[in-house]
């Protein structure tokens, strides 16, 4: 009964600080009275942030009433620079999957290898040091000249960056299984392998599902500025095309769809790290 009464009044709050998140959005950028008299061709070609003194911010409604045209027709296509908001979402969430898919199956039997062997713990070690910091986009050059193909050059940044949280968080929960689960599975004569699925895996599930829910949330940051360098396809190309068509209504409605998927996502990651969390 407490955690109900306190989802129900968090839920409340998150409403109050919406509606005058809302309230302050609209009166901000609200008409005023007219600011300039002018020839009617210069009023035209200036707009109504010029002649009536409206904001260049578009408001709340305004913002409500393109993202329901958005959403009414959201897979049309009528040419490379014109596709509905879901296209560009499925691009953008397929390339995400692509990469973080790869990265998964890298870096998880990787950190395995890695969190059971000291040796090679300590061997790799300043590789992932060296390799960790860089930014996902500095190899963006690199993977258009040697790929030369901007989608799977995407795919490929995505990759390289999903890989590393994974990875150490892997190797730091398999490092960290207690030495009595492991000793007690080496007197019952249980083989590497068996010990690694049914003692390690398990111990280890929640620190490698936390970091591939690290791993998810930078993936989805990354594909947005990598898709405005390469171009063509998917919601960070549609937030630059927008912006050079100067739509703001657009470029926001783009910034409130991403925030929504990239919170879905976690909370896909965050509801399967419950799952295997358990009390000891």
């Amino acid at each position: 009964m407490t955690t109900t009464s306190l989802r129900l009044r968090a839920g409340l709050v998150s409403i109050v600080l919406l509606a005058a998140f809302l309230g302050i959005w609209h009166l901000a950028t609200r008409s005023t009275a007219s600011v300039a008299t002018m020839s009617p061709e210069y009023a035209k070609l200036m707009g109504l942030t010029a002649t009536q003194g409206k904001s260049a911010m578009p408001g709340p409604l305004d913002v409500g009433a393109k993202l329901w045209e958005h959403l009414k027709r959201p897979f049309y296509d009528n040419g490379p620079n014109d596709k509905g908001l879901g296209i560009q979402l499925a691009y953008s969430i397929a390339r995400v999957g692509t990469g973080y898919l790869l990265a998964v199956l890298v870096a998880i039997p990787l950190g395995f290898l890695i969190g059971m062997s000291p040796l090679l713990s300590k061997a790799l070690d300043p590789f992932i040091q060296v390799l960790k910091p860089i930014s996902p986009l500095a190899w963006m050059p690199l993977a258009l000249y040697t790929i030369k193909d901007s989608s799977i050059s995407a795919i490929f940044v995505i990759f390289i960056c999903s890989i590393w949280p994974m990875l150490l968080n892997t190797v730091f929960g398999v490092a960290s299984v207690r030495k009595e689960w492991i000793n007690v599975a080496r007197t019952l004569e249980v083989g590497t392998v068996r010990r690694a699925f049914t003692v390690i895996l398990p111990a280890a599930a929640p620190t490698i599902l936390t970091g591939m829910r690290i791993s998810i949330g930078i993936a989805w940051l990354v594909i947005v500025a990598a898709e405005m360098l390469v171009g063509g396809t998917g919601i960070g190309y549609f937030v630059w095309n927008e912006w050079n068509n100067l739509s703001i209504t657009n470029v926001i409605i783009a910034i409130l769809l991403i925030g929504i998927v990239g919170m879905l996502l976690d909370q896909i990651l965050a509801r399967f790290t419950r799952m295997v969390t358990f009390p000891e």
